[in-house]
């Protein structure tokens, strides 16, 4: 019996519970507890936006659920990184973005990670 190497893998899908993750749900808590506990200053407005500075002031993160020139955009978190040795970029998140709080403290976890930004 000869069997055929051509044969493309066999799917794998996730279970449907396994998959809550991908739905939108806009909080702020993952990402928050990141950088509260990595001493960022973190300050609130009224109108319910968040600015976030690292403690040497070369990164800036906004949650910026009510910020009209965002949802311009599309956008809900704004990442602005100042390195020390290289041009300034910015890093945006949408609204569609799936469980957009855990992606972007998966974002900004590797940032930290990474001192040279």
């Amino acid at each position: 019996m000869s069997t055929s190497t051509n044969l493309p893998p066999a799917p794998v899908r996730p279970a449907g519970q396994e998959r809550g993750w991908l739905s939108p749900d806009h909080g702020t808590e993952p990402a928050l507890s990141l950088l509260d506990g990595l001493g960022w200053t973190i300050v609130d407005t009224p109108e319910a936006n968040l600015h976030c500075a690292s403690p040497d002031g070369r990164v800036y993160v906004g949650w910026l659920p009510e910020d009209p020139g965002a949802w311009q955009r599309g956008i809900v978190w704004r990442v602005h990184v100042r390195p020390a040795d290289a041009a300034a970029w910015s890093q945006e998140f949408g609204i569609h973005t799936p469980s957009d709080s855990e992606a972007v403290a998966g974002f900004l976890a590797a940032l930290a990670a990474n001192p040279s930004r």
